[in-house]
């Protein structure tokens, strides 16, 4: 289960790293990182995994940035705050 959870936390985070899929890896990064936070409770830093996953669901929510792939295939997507 530990291997199964790494690999897709690996996988997860090259497709952040180049910003394909970012919504979709960004919650199965978060979701890894949660779930290993139980197995490294006892070989290190267990808080270091619930920071992973947060910064990885911090970037599923935010999407990707100008120069990611999804950017290129789908387009930026750009959000403009109205005034009050």
């Amino acid at each position: 289960m530990f291997v199964i959870l790494q690999t897709v936390g690996i996988a997860a985070g090259i497709a952040l790293l180049v910003g394909l899929f970012t919504p979709v890896a960004g919650v199965l990064a978060a979701f890894a990182w949660t779930a290993m936070w139980r197995f490294s409770s006892h070989s290190g830093d267990p808080w270091m995994a619930l920071t992973q996953a947060i910064l990885a669901a911090v970037l599923a929510m935010i999407g990707p940035g100008a120069w990611s792939i999804d950017a290129r295939l789908f387009g930026r997507k750009r959000v403009d705050m109205p005034e009050l």
